[in-house]
């Protein structure tokens, strides 16, 4: 039996009688791509998930062929000299919903396939406890890429994961890291073939499920507890941060260079 706790709008979620919460971002014709109304969504998800005393474990998974390619730079692209405001708002609602996550007391897991990119879909790998990934699925930061720095607490959560030295190269070099070279740098939980993803992740998810609620929840804080404050203290400082750079030359150049296909070239202006 599963309840349908939000049933309409980008951003899904379901609670079944394993305690498992399955949380779908639903944006499939944009690539789960981030605008403010979504991230409003992904928000609003988050709580009731926090609300409901039932769930024991939370799976986020993407609709469509990507789990969630970033930022929407069509939205970004169209607000003009008007983006540094909007993006204010979306940086907003991005961090508070990966704090959110940080602060659940269930675990996490983020199965994911295609693309997770931008503080939206990189940004939630960073903030999951457990992921699993499929094979030909594909990672990238993607904020130097248009000019950006990164948000959603990356700039402590990938040190955390990854090192200093790898979270630097990932960050100020942007490679697109294939799940194998994901799982070897230490972002990723596990990899599994693309067709047994989702029966995987709910496997795990459902034997997850079946452990000791307190203990699970007490663990995951306490391992979380240093991060969780420097992700704190950070996120004011990358919100203005990226409000700054979104203003600049070279970050409407990166958008529309995205957007038209073709290599960035940046002026430092």
């Amino acid at each position: 039996m599963t309840d349908k706790l939000i049933d309409s709008g980008p951003v899904l979620l379901d609670l079944d009688a394993d305690g498992v919460a399955r949380l779908r971002l639903n944006r499939p014709e944009a690539s789960n791509g981030l605008d403010v109304p979504f991230l409003q969504a992904l928000h609003a998800a988050v709580m009731r998930c926090h609300a409901e005393p039932g769930v024991r474990v939370v799976l986020i998974t993407g609709e469509g062929r990507h789990f969630c390619a970033g930022g929407d730079v069509h939205t970004f692209a169209a607000k003009g000299e008007d983006l540094p405001d909007y993006l204010r708002e979306a940086t907003s609602w991005l961090q508070i919903a990966a704090s959110a996550l940080l602060h659940l007391r269930a675990p996490v897991i983020a199965a994911v396939h295609g693309f997770a990119a931008g503080g939206g879909g990189f940004g939630l790998v960073c903030s999951a406890d457990f992921v699993i990934a499929a094979e030909s699925a594909k990672f990238m930061s993607g904020a130097v890429r248009v000019g950006m720095a990164p948000d959603a607490g990356v700039s402590v959560t990938l040190t955390q994961l990854v090192g200093l030295r790898k979270a630097m190269e990932i960050l100020l070099t942007n490679p697109t890291l294939t799940a194998a070279e994901a799982l070897d740098a230490g972002l990723l939980t596990r990899v599994v073939p693309d067709e047994r993803l989702l029966d995987d992740a709910l496997a795990f998810a459902r034997d997850l499920a079946t452990g000791a609620p307190l203990a699970l929840a007490a663990t995951k804080r306490l391992l979380w507890s240093g991060v969780g404050a420097g992700v704190a203290e950070r996120l004011s400082e990358e919100a203005r941060t990226v409000a700054e750079l979104s203003g600049t030359a070279d970050s409407r150049e990166g958008l529309a260079a995205v957007l038209e296909r073709r290599p960035p070239v940046f002026t430092g202006q």
